[in-house]
């Protein structure tokens, strides 16, 4: 038998075996929070229209179904057997393939960086320079050993006593896979202040920090030690967008999040991300998402309930 077939096998087996697991763990249209900090299970039942969405820094393993992601002029498949990393929290938009017989199912890792930096340090002696300028999502193959620490997590999160006491090591362990992985170079380079993609990290963090202030475009460039034309074009090289609509749309992301999750009402919503005008929240939210902010709270927990 030759190795190919040993792998593909073995890959094979783990991710069955995660679908069964996670069939257990996710029961519930959306996303559903694990009993460890960090971790989400994701399961869509139907085929959903690209949408925008809105992803944090992430390690997203998906074990049955498939995502096409748009971010800029790029184009991008998630599916069974993929992971896909997102170093710095990313704009962009997504459909999914999904049915009530084979519902798209996932789980979601938090990247820590922290942790990625305690790796990093370890691994300085042994690992080289990134070969080429680091991007801001990856989707790459599920290789053996990061599929094995994911199938163990899951097993793990299916017992409060196991996630406790083995859960934040196997997911240090994962995090040290995809750092040594072929993805490792962007989450790398977004801990380093001084390589340009680094300097964009710590401006999105910034923006992320104070998304409810008046976030002025000069100063974050002055502060990542770019001049304005500089930093708009590193910025767009990473975000696909500029600095003012990657601000205007993470505001938006999250007073939808707070709506839905919290159940804030869209003025409520709308202060907390920074709006002194409800009527221009209403009207750039309705430019993006397609409906008001009512209509849209309403369709999404319609969309989940359905489930």
């Amino acid at each position: 038998m030759s190795t190919h077939t040993l792998f593909s096998d073995a890959t094979d087996r783990m991710q069955q075996r995660m679908i069964e697991i996670l069939g257990h763990l996710a029961p519930n249209e959306g996303y559903t929070c694990a009993d460890l900090e960090g971790v989400q299970f994701i399961r869509a039942s139907r085929p959903m229209p690209r949408l925008p969405v809105f992803y944090e820094p992430s390690i997203i393993v998906v074990c049955q179904g498939s995502k096409y992601g748009y971010l800029g002029d790029q184009s991008f498949v998630y599916d069974a057997q993929q992971y896909l990393v997102l170093s710095v929290p990313l704009p962009f938009e997504c459909e999914t393939d999904a049915s009530l017989d084979k519902p798209f199912l996932a789980i979601s890792i938090h990247v820590d960086l922290a942790v990625i930096a305690e790796l990093a340090i370890l691994l300085d002696e042994t690992r080289g320079a990134a070969i080429c300028e680091p991007r801001g999502i990856y989707s790459t193959p599920l290789d053996v050993p990061l599929a094995d620490a994911v199938l163990r997590l899951l097993e793990t999160l299916a017992s409060v006593h196991d996630t406790r006491v083995l859960g934040p090591s196997i997911m240090r362990e994962i995090a040290y896979r995809v750092l040594t992985g072929v993805q490792g170079d962007a989450i790398r380079a977004a801990l380093i202040q001084q390589h340009r993609f680094g300097r964009i990290t710590k401006a999105l963090q910034r923006i992320h920090l104070d998304l409810h202030q008046d976030l002025d475009v000069e100063t974050l460039a002055r502060e990542a030690g770019m001049s304005l034309a500089v930093f708009h074009a590193q910025f767009k090289s990473v975000t696909a967008t500029s600095p003012i609509q990657y601000v205007k749309t993470a505001r938006l992301h999250h007073a939808k999040r707070m709506m839905v999750q919290d159940g804030l009402s869209a003025g409520a919503a709308a202060a907390r991300v920074g709006y002194v005008s409800a009527s221009q929240f209403s009207r750039e939210f309705k430019r993006l998402f397609g409906r008001s902010p009512s209509d849209e709270v309403r369709w999404m927990t319609r969309a989940w309930k359905l489930g």
